[in-house]
């Protein structure tokens, strides 16, 4: 057993110097709150996702999630979470969080035994809160900056270092080779649904900027940014941004 915790971690610092050289491969040397040089590809994939949106609902109050339950897409999305409580707690354990990495433990016990396997969620209830985190904060606590931004199909607003952290969670997750092939797949069919109900949950808002925006790209960009700025403890960046969009906004209202 201690070999196997021995050679995941050596896994994990390989995973995170690879990672390095993925996630830092668009340095920002403009110096601007923004670095999107792929701007008009990333549009031509944000038309594409809101095609998508829209085929299957999107801007007429939730799209297709609206059709499953409430208590359904709850169950769904408390499975979803549950399952991804071992991820969380390593990556916690990578950056050094152990108070956040044993909440994370002692809330996937709870809601796995009491809360038959995650469909409920006893564990907030006393007082073990959710902690997610991911391998695109681990690179960014590592000192590593968040790349160029990108938009990818389906998935949405991202960044280079993001998509870097997406790709080494899947290793990193201590369940990958525990787990079957076959359930492999429900749990993502299951995650699949999650976000379905999560996109009619959050209809208006997400309606709002896509479909009453005047440059919808745009917003979703700015919206990405700031809140993953926050997640990612780069208060500097998210302050500029800020700024940014402040004076986007002035300008805008200023010369009407």
């Amino acid at each position: 057993m201690f070999h196997n915790v021995l050679s995941r971690s050596r896994g994990a610092a390989l995973m995170l110097s690879l990672a390095a050289l993925v996630a830092g491969c668009s340095a920002n040397t403009s110096g601007e709150a923004i670095h999107d040089p792929y701007e008009a590809q990333n549009r031509k994939v944000h038309a594409f996702n809101k095609r998508v949106d829209s085929a299957l609902g999107g801007g007429k109050g939730g799209g297709v999630g609206k059709a499953i339950p409430k208590p359904v897409t709850q169950g769904l999305s408390n499975f979803s979470s549950n399952i991804s409580q071992p991820s969380y707690m390593m990556n916690h354990l990578l950056q050094g969080n152990m108070e956040s990495a044993m909440r994370n433990f002692w809330r996937a016990a709870v809601n796995t035994t009491v809360g038959i396997g995650g469909l409920f969620d006893p564990a907030t209830k006393i007082g073990l809160y959710d902690d997610s985190t991911d391998f695109g904060v681990t690179l960014a606590k590592a000192g590593i900056q968040e790349g160029a931004y990108l938009e990818l199909p389906i998935l949405g607003p991202s960044t280079e270092r993001d998509v870097a952290g997406k790709i080494f969670d899947v290793l990193l997750n201590p369940l990958q080779g525990v787990i079957k092939a076959e359930d492999q797949r429900k749990i993502t069919v299951i995650k699949v649904m999650s976000r379905a109900g999560d996109r009619a949950k959050y209809s208006e808002t997400v309606d709002s900027v896509l479909y009453d925006s005047a440059d919808s790209y745009a917003q979703s960009r700015i919206i990405y940014l700031q809140n993953r700025r926050g997640q990612t403890g780069d208060t500097a960046a998210a302050e500029a941004e800020a700024d940014e969009v402040y004076d986007s906004y002035e300008d805008f209202y200023g010369g009407q």
